[in-house]
């Protein structure tokens, strides 16, 4: 029997303690305006555009500590289920393999259970958010040259807890009957990250070919038409960047 949203996406299922915006800082403003405009019922398309007369940086910074706040609840709804047993690799699907590489703890990637994986991305990244140097809070300080190139490492890897959700636990979703509210949540990511070119394609790759590809897998058929409606079509090259690994003897393209 589905839970109510309630139940399901309360603080207590948070993978996260939910990061917040002082009051009376711009971006506490650009954040209230931002949620009235998905509140409106706007077409998310139009939401997610930079309002006139704001400062770019600002408003990605409030989206993405924004999407940290809702991906963290998204995965704490399904964490239990997600052990070292159900998913001892963290993957998209049969064909793609995610592993941890941090410079630190883990100087080469590494496989990972997913729940660890998880684990170490959400720290990664709160600690990227609290770092004054990155996502600078106080007035007249100005976000670093690098600030784009750092939103889009953890938009991307953001998007890969998405793409598991999505692959191995949608079943779980749906019985809570949470689909709804997180396919909105995943539509509005994809349309800012479209919006300001905030993440390349090749992290789009393990979605679109599984769900592409979803008849030789459990793949919930209404979800695989939802996001393939969004994604781009599947590129002919498999290259990929970063620490996203395809394991070699599962590479043929069905």
């Amino acid at each position: 029997m589905a839970l109510c949203l309630g139940q399901v996406f309360s603080k207590a299922r948070t993978f996260r303690p939910k990061k917040r915006f002082e009051p009376g800082t711009q971006r506490f403003e650009l954040y209230k305006k931002a949620q009235a405009s998905l509140k409106s019922g706007l077409d998310l398309r139009k939401v997610v555009q930079l309002p006139e007369g704001e400062n770019l940086n600002d408003w990605i910074a409030v989206h993405v500590v924004d999407f940290f706040n809702r991906i963290n609840l998204i995965y704490g709804t399904v964490s239990e289920y997600c052990t070292e047993r159900t998913c001892p690799i963290m993957s998209g699907g049969l064909r793609y393999e995610y592993r941890w590489q941090d410079g630190e703890d883990y100087k080469k990637p590494t496989k990972l259970p997913a729940l660890k994986y998880m684990t170490l991305l959400m720290d990664w990244i709160e600690s990227l958010i609290n770092d004054e140097d990155i996502f600078p809070t106080r007035i007249g300080i100005p976000f670093p040259k690098n600030f784009q190139q750092v939103v889009k490492k953890i938009l991307s890897r953001l998007f890969r807890v998405f793409v598991h959700v999505y692959i191995h636990h949608f079943d779980s979703v749906c019985s809570m009957g949470a689909e709804a509210h997180i396919n909105t949540c995943y539509k509005h990511y994809y349309y800012f990250i479209t919006e300001f070119s905030l993440i390349d394609n090749s992290e789009l790759e393990p979605l679109v070919s599984c769900l592409h590809h979803g008849k030789h897998m459990r793949v919930n058929q209404s979800i695989r038409l939802f996001v393939l409606h969004l994604l781009p079509p599947l590129s002919v090259s498999y290259t990929v960047g970063g620490d996203l690994f395809q394991p070699d003897f599962l590479l043929e393209k069905y």
